[in-house]
């Protein structure tokens, strides 16, 4: 439960001022947080350390290496400096 003395504390730790209604506020809003934290501790508990219900599995593939395109047809179609691609002028 949260209390008007751990709200204060914890506004002097974090450096900021409240008055008495932002306190009565921050008193009631922390409580329903931890209430909203208990509600968690009613969970199944589970045999391990897995938390998804579905395996979760990496894949991988062989990676080859391929060239689809032939990157002398590309720089034929563009503008070209002894196969250096030009650009625009930076100023």
């Amino acid at each position: 439960m949260i209390d008007r003395e751990i709200v204060e504390k914890t506004a002097r730790v974090a450096h900021i001022s409240l008055t008495e209604e932002e306190r009565a506020r921050y008193e009631r809003d922390l409580s329903d947080l931890l209430d909203c934290f208990n509600v968690l501790d009613g969970a199944p508990e589970t045999g391990g350390l897995c938390m998804n219900p579905v395996e979760v599995a990496d894949i991988t593939r062989e990676d080859a290496a391929r060239i689809e395109i032939d990157p002398y047809d590309l720089l034929r179609e563009m503008d070209t400096y002894d196969n250096y691609i030009r650009g625009p002028r930076l100023s």
